[in-house]
């Protein structure tokens, strides 16, 4: 870990190498030989030295590391540290995922978010989006699964075969329309449309859709409560969770005026 200090099965930590094969460090490089080529703390011997890879991975039961990319590919939203890495090799566990890349992106100022970008295998085709999410959601935390999933024909490439993240497209409306567009019915739905519209920054929400497959997070959940209450409206961030859809979420501020 962070600390250096060995990280128990299955937590996920960097891989340092040591024992006699390490040298010594880089040839005329001292600075970069004093980051990567570190004093080995699990060896008497104070010439010891244990070299620090970069990469991230972890102990599986069976006693085999899985790698799970590098350390610069972890970044922070919102105060919380996110491996990318990780987030990549649970999204390939699902079945007819060949390839994914996971991206902090900031297109709108402000507002930085996960996008997932991944291609198909036999299918070729777009994977259903809440289908995706739900797989993740039963290995990972909620605030570590992607707002947005593109599905591309292939992930680009540099003259080197390397893949070219700077070519990888922002995501478009197809990307963000993940059912089937239907008006809001009523003044708490368009209401409620509106503001998603402006909190989310789309083009316009239909009444299934879903207030977290749009983009949104606990935080906006919380600008969405004020924004609700500024209109006279009793809102309650739990009930979002619970109903996260358009028409949902405004069938239970109805009721709470009701009750009220």
């Amino acid at each position: 870990d962070e600390h250096l200090q060995p990280v128990p099965l299955g937590v996920v930590g960097e891989l340092y190498i040591g024992g006699v094969q390490v040298a010594r460090g880089y040839l005329h490089r001292p600075e970069l030989t004093a980051e990567r080529f570190l004093k080995d703390p699990f060896r008497d011997d104070p010439l010891a030295r244990m070299y620090r890879t970069g990469d991230l991975g972890r102990y599986l039961p069976d006693g085999s590391i899985e790698y799970l990319g590098r350390n610069d590919d972890q970044v922070k939203i919102r105060g919380l540290r996110i491996e990318l890495g990780e987030i990549q090799a649970r999204l390939t566990q699902f079945p007819d995922v060949k390839e994914a890349v996971v991206l902090a992106r900031e297109d709108v100022p402000g507002g930085k978010r996960l996008v997932a970008y991944y291609t198909t295998g036999l299918s070729s085709e777009r994977l259903e989006t809440e289908a995706l999410r739900s797989h993740l959601l039963e290995q990972l935390p909620e605030y570590m699964v992607p707002a947005l999933f593109v599905h591309l024909d292939r992930l680009p490439l540099s003259p080197n075969g390397k893949l070219d993240r700077k070519a990888l497209p922002a995501p478009d409306l197809e990307s963000l329309r993940v059912r089937e567009y239907e008006a809001p019915i009523g003044d708490t739905e368009i209401l409620l449309a509106r503001i998603w519209a402006e909190l989310l920054n789309v083009e316009r929400v239909g009444r299934h859709d879903h207030f977290f497959e749009l983009g949104g997070h606990s935080l906006l959940a919380v600008s969405l409560i004020g924004r609700l209450r500024q209109e006279g409206l009793e809102a309650d961030v739990r009930a979002l969770f619970e109903q996260p859809t358009l028409a949902g979420y405004a069938a239970i501020t109805e009721r709470m005026e009701i009750v009220l």
